[in-house]
């Protein structure tokens, strides 16, 4: 496989301990987000990477140079890849300081350099003044950028994060993540951030893969796993609901629609051409693709996806509505997410009845189980 040089290549089989089967690449400058349920195999992976687990078979590789090769019976050390590595709950010395926490990582630069250095770096994660507390003194969010901080200051060849934001309270979460979003912007070097959160993945990744049980099960930009998942497993994995049967019943090639039917209704979807008249599906939609009729104005976005609907249940979760709600015509129910503010606005209720539209182009017919 030919590579850029500075693209992180990884190939990995693993059957003790923890399964693992996944081949990805991590390009110069690029986040990827290692996505998946705990347990998975997320962290294993990383710290594969790192060099502190040593995977059966496989290749490790960074800009050509191989960091470990079963074939070639290669494994660098952890020191040899020079890497910056974040474990979960940061690995800060407890009896250092937050400038010796980090300048602890810069034994490769001569003794009077690493002051400076480390220095620079904690006023970069915007920790200025507070280089002389030890860890214990600091909040979560401090230490978490302590820890960035040190890693970074190697001027690693590859930056790792295992759940970066895992630990910290929901605004500090917030605010790291417009640092590594920001931090991103200066940085040219392969990251991958592992985290169980697709909010997270979203926000900041170029690029993700979804592992499950060891398995690598989808990878590409998020929002396209997100709204072209390829198994229903995938859905799943990315928190979609609306999963459904249909059937074939039409191919439009000139509008490169493939009709559906779905219970007595109609269903216009994306293109898939392969798939033949006749054939039974599985289909998906994500909760952007369903949109709900005003009842007070009766008004609603133009489509052929039109279904009439009965409100079942409403959750309120936080500033949004979880919605569900029987398909006339159909024994399925549709759920959907709708900020509060448009809920009250649509006057949804328990009870009543309305319609709601369905964007075709985010209508995505899943792979047959045999073909998963």
């Amino acid at each position: 496989m030919s590579q850029i040089v500075a693209d992180l290549f990884c190939r990995i089989k693993q059957s003790k301990h923890i399964n693992l089967d996944a081949e990805f690449t991590c390009k110069k400058g690029e986040v990827l987000a290692v996505v998946g349920p705990s347990g998975g195999g997320k962290s294993t992976l990383l710290r594969m990477i790192a060099g502190l687990n040593q995977p059966q078979a496989g290749e490790i590789s960074y800009g050509g140079v191989h960091w470990f090769s079963d074939e070639k019976s290669i494994q660098l050390t952890p020191q040899q890849r020079h890497l910056g590595y974040v474990p979960q709950h940061f690995g800060l010395f407890p009896n250092l300081t937050a400038l010796e926490n980090v300048m602890a990582a810069l034994d490769h630069i001569p003794k009077s350099a690493r002051e400076a250095r480390a220095k620079d770096w904690l006023e970069r994660v915007n920790l200025h003044g507070l280089p002389d507390r030890l860890p214990a003194h600091l909040s979560g969010g401090q230490r978490q950028r302590v820890a960035l901080a040190r890693a970074l200051a190697r001027e690693p060849s590859v930056l790792l994060l295992d759940e970066p934001f895992s630990a910290v309270d929901r605004e500090t979460r917030e605010r790291l993540y417009l640092e590594l979003a920001r931090l991103k912007e200066q940085l040219s070097i392969p990251v991958v951030m592992v985290t169980h959160d697709l909010n997270e993945a979203l926000l900041l990744a170029d690029s993700m893969i979804l592992i499950s049980q060891g398995k690598l099960l989808q990878q590409g930009p998020p929002r396209e796993v997100l709204t072209r998942p390829r198994t229903e497993a995938v859905a799943k994995q990315m928190g979609l609901r609306n999963i459904f049967d249909a059937e074939v019943i039409a191919q439009e090639d000139e509008r490169k629609i493939t009709w559906l039917k779905f219970g007595e209704h109609h269903i216009a979807s994306t293109y898939f051409e392969s798939l033949e008249v006749g054939t039974q599906v599985r289909w998906v939609i994500p909760n952007q693709g369903v949109r709900f009729n005003s009842i007070k104005q009766g008004r609603l976005c133009r489509s052929f996806n039109k279904l009439d609907i009965t409100v079942d249940s409403m959750l309120v979760m936080g500033e949004t509505v979880r919605v569900s709600a029987s398909v006339i015509g159909v024994e399925h129910k549709i759920n959907a997410e709708v900020s509060i503010h448009l809920a009250q606005e649509l006057e949804l209720v328990v009870g009543c009845k309305t319609t709601v539209a369905l964007k075709s182009e985010l209508i995505h017919i899943l792979d047959a189980p045999n073909l998963a």
